[in-house]
């Protein structure tokens, strides 16, 4: 049975995880903090405080948007 292509903001994650040394879990919890921001105020969180890129920055936060409300 072949592999389902994951697609989405998902399939930033195995990178966001190589490069930033944490969980996607570690991401999710963080985003959790600051749930009550808008979506580009979180994504600028994470930019700022993390020196995350723009992409995953953006795809973790629409990915916990969908997920856990917002």
């Amino acid at each position: 049975m072949p592999e389902e292509k994951v697609t989405g903001p998902a399939s930033y994650f195995p990178s966001i995880e190589k490069k930033y040394g944490q969980p996607i879990s570690h991401w999710m919890a963080e985003l959790d903090a600051v749930a009550d921001r808008k979506h580009m105020e979180q994504v600028a969180y994470l930019k700022e405080t993390f020196g995350m890129g723009h992409g995953h920055a953006n795809a973790l936060v629409g990915w916990h948007r969908q997920h856990h409300g917002g």
